[in-house]
């Protein structure tokens, strides 16, 4: 029962605060989730956004999310703390099913195939400035 499984989690955090607290606060994070037994796998900070709504009267939110390992049994505990931490305006942890871990890596694959559509821009670009 204490095989680790795979998570991501979004959080927003109060995009109101100076840049060396967000900092902080993505260091409580990452601390947390590595103190309670977990791997973190990636990190991806998105940077400020502008919410759809108003969250504690806050409209702009600073965007994280973070794909980690850990036992089940310590996802109650990270959550827990998540929620008293008042800067943290909302997140969510889910658990990586098998079925979206075999969607992403097709995504992944296609996308490489194909490229991305800056990257076929610039090949026509290229192909262009051939002729």
């Amino acid at each position: 029962m204490n095989t680790l499984k795979q998570y991501e989690c979004t959080v927003i955090i109060d995009g109101g605060l100076q840049d060396d607290a967000i900092a902080a606060v993505m260091e409580l994070v990452k601390k947390t989730v590595t103190d309670k037994g977990g791997v973190i796998n990636n990190v991806l900070e998105v940077g400020r956004r502008k919410m759809a709504y108003l969250i504690r009267k806050t409209s702009i939110g600073y965007y994280a999310h973070i794909e980690f390992d850990a036992v089940p049994s310590v996802i109650a505990e990270i959550e827990r703390v998540f929620r008293y931490e008042e800067a943290i305006l909302r997140f969510l942890i889910i658990q990586l099913s098998s079925p979206l871990l075999e969607m992403r890596k097709r995504v992944e694959k296609y996308s490489v195939m194909l490229g991305s559509p800056e990257d076929q821009a610039e090949a026509e670009a290229d192909a262009d400035a051939k002729n």
